[in-house]
């Protein structure tokens, strides 16, 4: 295929954005026990008329530059909030600034009802490790304008990334209270998600969905979490686009 075709093919054509917001109930930092209210945007770009399309709470802002109605790719980001000691628990560690990830998206519509999606991220500012998040979703429109979505989680991070959020220095230690952890990279966490769906108007889509991850590998072994905190980690809210 010629580059011009490829542009006509893939790229060309009628686009699509979706706007919104969601309001969680979650911890209120990783691996923390105590929970509070997490506003956050939600942004998808696409073509439109191509294929079914399926999103979920659980997928980052992106843009879908390529979309064949099977395979849909392109770049994805994820905005990173501070992490300060304003809580008893983070009190004696060391401030997490403000950042980002920045990466690439791949989903896959194997058959009409499934779809299967891979992000691959790097940190900016607040990390500079590197996270995967896979997750697999079937979904089902019930009724009219209802839809049942939900499915498994898989979380993994390069050492760069636990560092920043879950190691603990010998001084930190000293002045939190904390066990030194030093750890490595791996798996991050197993988990599940789902969310019912409802297409409120032609432009308006509203879900109530619910987000559970079981911290494993450096995270869960983190005095942080051991001591302090839990490796559940449950996200309930409501979004709109």
């Amino acid at each position: 295929m010629t580059p011009a075709g490829f542009w006509d093919r893939y790229i060309a054509g009628g686009w699509s954005l979706s706007l919104g917001a969601q309001a969680g109930f979650g911890p209120r930092y990783e691996g923390g026990r105590a929970m509070n209210f997490q506003p956050l945007p939600l942004v998808s770009l696409g073509r439109s008329g191509v294929g079914p399309a399926f999103t979920s709470q659980n997928d980052n802002p992106g843009f879908g530059l390529f979309d064949d109605g099977v395979i849909r790719a392109g770049p994805v980001g994820k905005l990173l909030f501070e992490r300060n000691g304003s809580t008893d628990h983070l009190r004696g560690l060391k401030s997490v600034p403000w950042g980002g990830e920045a990466g690439v998206f791949v989903e896959l519509y194997p058959v009409s009802w499934m779809r299967l999606r891979t992000e691959v991220r790097h940190g900016i500012g607040a990390h500079h490790g590197v996270v995967a998040d896979l997750a697999a979703d079937a979904f089902h429109d019930f009724a009219p304008n209802w839809r049942i979505s939900g499915g498994p989680r898989l979380s993994l991070a390069s050492r760069s990334y636990y560092q920043a959020y879950y190691g603990v220095s010998l001084g930190e230690a000293i002045t939190s209270g904390l066990s030194p952890y030093s750890p490595g990279g791996g798996l991050k966490s197993i988990g599940v998600g789902g969310a019912l769906t409802w297409k409120t108007t032609d432009k308006i889509t509203t879900s109530a969905f619910a987000e559970y991850s079981r911290l494993m590998g450096p995270a869960a072994q983190s005095s942080l979490v051991r001591e302090r905190g839990s490796r559940d980690q449950l996200m309930l809210g409501l979004s709109a686009t």
